[in-house]
């Protein structure tokens, strides 16, 4: 699969399906879980939407009035609105409230696939969620 970050501009003419990763980076200081996402995507047709973004700096206002964190948010949000797929891994340790507020937004959307393995903080949430919304 190709692999897409931001702030390269999504582009209609990337190969579909396309895979959103959401799921736990909590600042930059979970496990770099979407490296190993896109390494057992390998060979598969389609393009993965990887919001990790490389130059992150913890630093940035997290808030619309600062433009980096404004640009970030918006190729999240747009990845998020038309990926095919949005595969969302919430791991033990971590945290993840935006990974969170985007399980709940998609929930009911069809294209979300949810990884939630004992000792997430919020497990029994997100597993309410699931079985309740598919």
């Amino acid at each position: 699969m190709r692999h897409e970050r931001p702030p390269l501009p999504i582009d209609d003419a990337w190969e579909r399906p396309w895979v959103f990763l959401a799921g736990a980076i909590d600042q930059d200081r979970a496990e770099r879980w979407q490296d190993q996402a896109c390494n057992a995507l390998g060979d598969l047709p389609g393009t993965v939407l990887n919001p990790r973004r490389d130059a992150w700096d913890a630093n940035w206002g997290q808030d619309l009035d600062d433009a980096r964190f404004a640009g970030q948010v918006a190729w999240e949000l747009d990845a998020l609105d038309r990926a095919d797929v949005v595969a969302c891994w919430l791991p033990a340790g971590s945290q993840a409230p935006i990974s969170l507020l985007e399980l709940g937004l998609h929930a009911r959307g069809g294209r979300l696939l949810v990884g939630c393995p004992p000792g997430f903080h919020r497990r029994g949430n997100v597993r309410a969620v699931c079985a309740r919304y598919g």
